[in-house]
């Protein structure tokens, strides 16, 4: 047999990180008794309500292919509800995906060429990072700073968004750190990415998990009243011209407790929309139409769910903030976004195999926090969307494995 042309992927491909977090989960397959905090999932199904509505889609036969935007009714819905939390959107500029990973695939094919500079702000759930990398982009990292909260210097993020720059990747609220960008900051970064035309890739899946109470500062336009209906942290939605280079990916996912369905969305400028529903045809074609019709009743009848688990998420952030800062040897920010503490275990040089070993010895499934990146080396993400009881349990068995 002949080697001279090997049956491999292209290199880029195969210098790509594999996902750490399922490195570790691997560790735990097959076992019953693990507490599984290790990725970004609440502990509870989807709605009965939004289940009912992909049931009865089903029953009514929607079982075909779909526009490549999105049907009507989800796209509108989108609309009207971003218009609400926002400033007013059209659902022209809507494109519904098949997953939030998807609708941030389809941007950066939109967007990213072979050898072009990308930034990004970490650490940072690496799908997002690796993505360019796929296209053949190059990712420079600025890092956020550990504190009693994780704070970006924006100074230093300004300097590395030199003229020759193709795009920024910012997820605010952050996935792992819980960090999130105060409107002065966007207004720079919009201000700076606008003189040299870079493009602004505004991650919003975690825009609904907020819990400062000053993290809502929507656009003037929008009253009190709205603003208290419609929490949500500040993004370039709000300050941003249908016509600049800024483009927002989201997701059912988080939100409205649907990991699951794979149900995503981006907005983007009018002149993308007709090379979109290209790449969304070359990709995915279209989301499943069931699936969408239960979008549609998500977010028309999902403020009820945002509410109760923003609540719900609060109370275990406070509980778990507490907890672990009690623990010697570990240090947790508070994070003020998103479902996760990312803390810091004094004396970790390796991650990973710190939480390999709480899978094997403790039975707690926590994420690396190398997974996010280098400088996320030493730390450890716990998600904390679950119940007290879990987290107690989970609070418990870390304990024992640090005293052992």
């Amino acid at each position: 047999m002949s080697l001279d042309h090997p049956a491999v992927a292209r290199a880029v491909v195969r210098e790509l990180g594999a996902s750490r977090i399922r490195e570790v989960a691997n560790v735990g397959i097959g076992r019953d008794d693990v507490l599984p905090f290790w990725f970004g999932e609440p502990d509870q199904v989807t709605p009965g309500f939004i289940r009912d509505a992909a049931k009865a889609a089903l029953d009514d036969g929607d079982t075909f292919y779909t526009h490549n935007y999105g049907i009507p009714p989800l796209r509108e819905a989108i609309a009207k509800y971003l218009s609400a939390l926002h400033q007013p959107l059209d659902a022209s500029r809507v494109a519904v995906t098949s997953s939030g990973v998807s609708a941030l695939m389809v941007l950066a094919q939109m967007i990213i060429s072979p050898g072009d500079r990308v930034v990004a702000v970490t650490p940072l759930w690496p799908n997002v990072s690796e993505i360019p990398k796929i296209l053949g982009a190059e990712v420079v990292r600025v890092s956020l700073q550990f504190g009693q909260t994780w704070e970006l210097d924006l100074q230093q993020l300004l300097d590395a968004l030199t003229p020759d720059t193709r795009a920024v990747l910012l997820n605010s609220p952050n996935n792992p750190t819980g960090w999130v960008m105060p409107r002065v900051q966007q207004e720079a970064v919009l201000a700076h990415c606008r003189r040299h035309g870079i493009w602004i890739v505004a991650d919003d899946v975690y825009e609904r998990l907020v819990y400062n109470e000053n993290s809502n500062e929507n656009s003037n336009e929008q009253s009190s009243e709205q603003a208290e209906a419609h929490p949500c942290a500040p993004s370039f939605l709000d300050i941003a011209d249908a016509d600049d280079r800024v483009i927002s990916s989201n997701s059912f996912s988080k939100s409205w407790l649907m990991t699951g369905w794979r149900l995503g969305w981006l907005v983007a400028p009018p002149a993308l929309m007709t090379d979109i529903g290209k790449l969304i045809e070359y990709n995915t074609s279209c989301a499943p139409g069931f699936v969408q019709r239960a979008g549609v009743v998500a977010i028309e009848r999902g403020d009820e769910i945002i509410d109760n688990t923003v609540a719900r998420y609060r109370q275990a952030r406070d509980y778990l903030y507490e907890s672990l800062n009690a623990l010697p040897g570990i240090t947790a920010p508070r994070p003020k976004g998103a479902m996760y503490l990312f803390f810091r275990v004094d004396g970790v040089s390796d991650s990973l195999a710190l939480c390999k070993q709480l899978v094997r010895d403790a039975g707690l499934g926590l994420a690396p926090g190398n997974a996010f990146g280098a400088e996320g080396e030493g730390y450890v993400r716990w998600c904390f969307a679950s119940s007290l009881e879990r987290l107690e349990d989970g609070v418990q068995r870390l304990q024992r494995f640090l005293s052992a």
